[in-house]
């Protein structure tokens, strides 16, 4: 279960990138995606004292008895204003002031939204609204007065649908938790009406809903929500009187939670960019609020966010935008570079994620980007994608190979029907076996069996045209049910200008099986590229948006060309083609060649 991983450790440092030590770690051993290694953290450093009031409070005892317990209650309230760090989308605030929610394109109006938790929602919409993230598109549309109104009519409908906590989406510990956020954080815009009546309902529902993701956010749906809980209580602990009991249990807990949610190199363990983009939008929020009170974060927090940028800065391509893996859309280069410079962070791209399993290679003005791990385990993924061996590659401004991606915008304008589909491995730019997934793709984002073992072997090589980065990974997601290892090996030039790959079959046993199977090689294109097959069908003249040509080869076998889609950052599909060589392959194995190069 273990990925051999050698480097050359002469390999020099690309641009935008951070050298590891390849020489110290070329021919170790190391663990796998799909077992991967919880960062150990412990609890902030606290006194005796602390330590007892913490465990008080775990065991029950409320908070203002910890620490005044002849002082009368006091009447809830906030102790501080939060800047809210993470600006909005400016045309869902406006959409939201004209009547309507506008949700990955698609618009809702107010007046006809069932907020109650028996309401059937789709994802996108369930979180937006339960989570009130709808509030930082709100706050970034106009001056704070003239959207207020807005923000006082959802929030007066959601409460009256949801008066006390019970069960249903709204209760969600990942929703709740991230509800509390929203609410500390643009308390100025949902506190500042002339509706007092309104702000006594809002003020009872925020303590009642703290005390409840006290007893509640062990339950968690799954890790991230959880991280999403222990924020809100730490939060909560922060800016309500008398919290400092919940303060000191949040963090113990928010401590451990990220622990078990990230990998040793900063890496959620759901291998999800949307998933990193919000483990790190919660620890913002969070910093906020410490900033708020002019505190400082216990170290393990501040250290796990400075760790959680890096690799997904690893995903990010020439055109500044996210790659598409494991259900995110490409996310704008905007809204990456805003989160991340609210986040604080400077850092370089992490182009060698051991543990999270992305390889970068950037090499002039390209950007590959390569899935040398296995998928997530099933209790991690959200959006699990059968992705393994699958690549991206952009140059300048223009994607050129993609992934469909988006599964996580499925409800929106993306149907729910083909989620599943933008899953599967044939949505990947990867090889396809027999029309089957290399990891079985299950319902609710889960995976299941298939690919349990990667291994990887990166190096810097020579060639007559000069020096180039050679990637090469092999699964086993297909040894089981066809006795067959797949194989593949990428190089780039170092001017990025030229691609090579080789896609191999090796039989898994010492003996090949008889017989042949299907087979097909997928290559996505980016969005308004226009191919022509060449006469003898082997090759592709790809002309791009920005005026450059590339040709696509094959060496092995004829390519088509086929309809897909392709899913953007703002959730819309888009149409587009992809180039795919396929036959009947020996079960004794084969190899399939091609080339992508620039020619003007």
């Amino acid at each position: 279960m273990a990925i051999p991983l050698r480097q050359n450790a002469e390999e020099p440092l690309a641009s935008g990138s951070a050298r590891p030590d390849e020489d110290k770690s070329a021919g170790k051993l190391i663990e796998p995606g799909r077992a991967l290694v919880l960062s150990d953290f412990s609890p902030p450093e606290t006194t005796a004292g602390e330590r007892l009031v913490r465990l008080a409070y775990r065991l029950g005892v409320p908070g203002p008895a910890l620490v005044a317990p002849f002082r009368r209650r006091p009447s809830p309230r906030l102790l501080a204003t939060v800047e809210n760090p993470l600006p909005g989308d400016r045309v869902g605030g406006t959409a939201l002031r004209a009547g309507h929610f506008l949700i990955n394109g698609v618009k809702a109006p107010i007046a006809q939204m069932d907020f109650s938790p028996v309401a059937r929602m789709t994802p996108p919409f369930e979180r937006t609204i339960h989570a009130f993230t709808w509030l930082a598109d709100l706050d970034a549309c106009a001056p704070r007065q003239q959207c207020t109104h807005t923000a006082e009519r959802v929030l007066a409908a959601w409460l009256e649908a949801n008066p006390h906590p019970g069960k249903g989406p709204a209760w969600k510990v990942g929703h709740a938790g991230q509800r509390v956020l929203s609410w500390l954080v643009h308390a100025p815009l949902l506190l500042s009406g002339s509706d007092k009546s309104l702000r006594s309902r809002t003020l009872a529902a925020l303590v009642e809903t703290a005390r409840w993701l006290d007893r509640n956010v062990g339950k968690a749906e799954d890790r991230l929500a959880e991280v999403s809980g222990w924020c809100a209580i730490v939060a909560a602990g922060l800016l309500l009187p008398e919290g400092k009991p919940r303060r000191l249990f949040g963090e113990a807990g928010l401590v451990r939670a990220l622990g078990e949610l990230v990998g040793d190199d900063g890496g959620v363990l759901s291998r999800s960019p949307i998933d990193q983009m919000d483990a790190i939008a919660l620890l913002t929020q969070l910093g906020a609020c410490y900033r708020a009170l002019r505190r400082e974060p216990p170290q393990a927090i501040a250290t796990m966010q400075r760790m959680l940028v890096p690799p997904l800065l690893g995903l990010i391509h020439a055109d500044g935008a996210l790659g598409s893996w494991q259900g995110s859309g490409a996310v704008s280069g905007e809204k990456l570079s805003a989160l991340i410079k609210a986040s604080g962070v400077r850092a370089r791209p992490l182009r060698d994620a051991r543990q999270w399993g992305y390889q970068r290679v950037s090499a002039g003005r390209a950007v590959l980007q390569f899935d040398a791990a296995p998928p997530p385990l099933a209790r991690h993924s959200r959006h699990g994608c059968a992705s393994t061996l699958a690549f991206e590659f952009s140059h300048g401004n223009q994607r050129i190979v993609v992934n469909c991606g988006g599964a996580a915008s499925a409800g929106g304008q993306v149907p729910l029907r083909i989620e599943q589909g933008l899953r599967a491995t044939a949505a990947h730019s990867t090889l396809v076996l027999g029309d089957a997934n290399s990891t079985a793709v299950l319902i609710n984002g889960k995976l299941g069996s298939g690919v349990g073992e990667v291994e990887v072997d990166r190096r810097l090589v020579e060639s007559g045209q000069g020096t180039a980065t050679r990637l090469e990974a092999s699964h086993d997601g297909y040894a089981t049910r066809f006795g067959l290892i797949h194989r593949r090996i990428l190089v780039l030039r170092d001017d990025g200008s030229e691609l090579r790959g080789e896609d191999l079959l090796v039989p898994s046993g010492r003996k090949g099986k008889r017989g042949k199977i299907p087979c097909a090689i997928r290559f996505h294109l980016g969005p308004r590229i226009d191919t022509a097959l060449t006469e003898n069908k082997r090759g592709v003249h790809l002309s791009m948006p920005d005026g450059s040509y590339w040709q696509f080869l094959s060496l092995s076998g004829d390519v088509g060309i086929e309809e897909s889609l392709w899913v953007d950052g703002d959730g819309r599909p888009q149409p587009v083609q992809q180039l795919v060589i396929e036959g009947m392959e020996s079960r004794g194995g084969g190899s399939f060649s091609w080339l992508l190069k620039k020619i003007g």
